[in-house]
């Protein structure tokens, strides 16, 4: 008889259809959009050919995520510090974390109204500011109560980052560009968050953990080259001027996109359930002996393993979702991430060898993480610019503030019957937000109004 608690799914059950339905699946979709993957039709992406504002968007946006994945992640690398110097147990560091993903709901409101009012560069900007000084003042907390203040405010921060600077870029790109420019931006969260990973490891040892968190001011800085160089999108402008029936046509527009927003805040509240589920637990579950339901992985450290999941599958996942979406269309290309992100993770959570286990790692972390771009490509397209930065802080942060409890959920499971099979949850979740994601209308080709 075999051990529920240690054995990989699928090993003790056989599993209720066939094992290749899946590749048959993909190989039918195969055939289908490979002329059009390869088809010479797509608008090229040249840097040289961008207007200034295009240019210098995409830098304001893929510095800002960059420096929030980067921020975001200097908390959890400085754990192992953390917790004897503020005798700070597990559960109350997780916690923070769990404070910090409801604040982004929050902040992404509160600064999505502000910048539908005041501009999308300027509330970047304060957002920006928000996390960075927070960040930085996290270094000085004398204990739990202040570092929790910090965490906090920091979410705040990056929920307004995230919904300004996809407002921003979104309204400064054509169609046509849209989705690849979305996918460059959000690669950078990727590339700060293993930035983050690698400055750690080399400097808390000589600065310790509250020098390090000094490092989080460096946001501050670009927020002085945004300032001069990136104006207001268009669009924007041109609709800023307040008129008498505007909160009457605002009324109308909120009626007629509800639908189109709950279809998209389902989506993320259960891809955001499957990738914090996931990938939060995964280095612990790499490092945990098989006795307790893990893999004892000890080929990689846990800094390398970040490094190589973020930048082996995480950015090259966001990169290519917006060169197949910008062909095939938005609604297509997040319904193939999503399911594919399903299939991959029963797999990852079976795989016992080393090389399997980084092989399903990296591709499951391509799928799993990509579909993101498409996330904010779809929520800037389907909403009109007077509720455009609300609604995409709503569908996107909302739902990140719905999934905070996901890996406590996903540790109590593991804790019943290993880990390998808790992330059975999670491949659920990604199917039911790939299933979410058929009543989202197809937006390519759509300009923004």
């Amino acid at each position: 008889m075999c051990s529920l608690h240690n054995a990989p799914p699928f090993q003790c059950i056989a599993p209720p259809f066939s094992v290749d339905w899946p590749l048959r699946r993909a190989d039918r979709a195969l055939r289908r959009h490979l002329p059009i993957l390869l088809s010479p039709s797509l608008t090229p992406f040249r840097w040289s050919e961008l207007s200034p504002q295009q240019r210098n968007s995409l830098l304001a946006a893929g510095l800002s995520w960059f420096f929030s994945g980067f921020d975001v992640m200097l908390y959890s690398a400085l754990l192992p510090q953390l917790l004897p110097a503020l005798s700070m147990t597990k559960a109350v560091a997780g916690s923070l974390t769990t404070l910090l993903l409801i604040a982004t709901g929050l902040g992404s409101f509160l600064f999505g109204l502000l910048a539908d009012r005041y501009g999308r560069k300027r509330m970047l900007i304060y957002s920006v500011l928000t996390f960075s000084v927070f960040t930085f003042l996290c270094g000085l907390a004398p204990n739990i109560i202040a570092l929790a203040t910090c965490r906090i405010a920091i979410g705040l921060g990056m929920g307004g980052e995230w919904t300004c600077g996809a407002a921003l870029l979104a309204e400064s790109w054509p169609s046509n560009l849209r989705a690849r420019a979305m996918g460059i931006v959000q690669s950078g969260y990727a590339i700060g968050y293993a930035f983050a990973v690698a400055v750690t490891g080399g400097l808390a040892p000589l600065l310790g953990w509250r020098g390090v968190f000094c490092l989080g001011l460096l946001p501050a800085f670009s927020t002085l080259w945004l300032q001069k160089n990136v104006a207001e999108p268009a669009i924007w402008s041109a609709q800023s001027k307040p008129t008498a029936t505007t909160s009457a046509e605002k009324r109308v527009l909120w009626r007629a996109g509800l639908p189109r927003l709950f279809a998209l805040l389902s989506m993320n509240t259960f891809g955001l359930f499957a990738w914090w589920g996931l990938f939060s637990w995964m280095p612990a579950y790499l490092a945990l002996p098989l006795a307790q339901g893990g893999r004892d992985f000890r080929v990689l450290g846990t800094v390398t393993f970040v490094v190589v999941i973020n930048l082996a599958g995480m950015v090259p996942g966001y990169l290519f979702f917006g060169s197949v979406a910008d062909r095939i269309g938005r609604k297509k290309t997040v319904i193939l991430y999503l399911l594919a992100a399903a299939v991959l993770v029963p797999f990852f959570a079976a795989a016992r060898q080393p090389a399997w286990i980084l092989i399903f790692g990296c591709i499951t972390a391509f799928f799993g993480s990509g579909f993101f771009t498409g996330s904010g490509t779809l929520a800037s397209e389907l909403f009109p610019t007077r509720i455009r930065a609300v609604a995409l802080g709503l569908s996107y942060n909302l739902a990140r503030s719905f999934s905070a409890l996901a890996p406590l959920l996903i540790g109590r499971l593991g804790e019943n019957r290993g880990l390998s099979w808790a992330f059975l949850a999670c491949g659920v979740a990604y199917a039911l937000a790939g299933l979410s994601a058929f009543l989202i209308p197809e937006t390519s080709g759509r300009d923004l109004k």
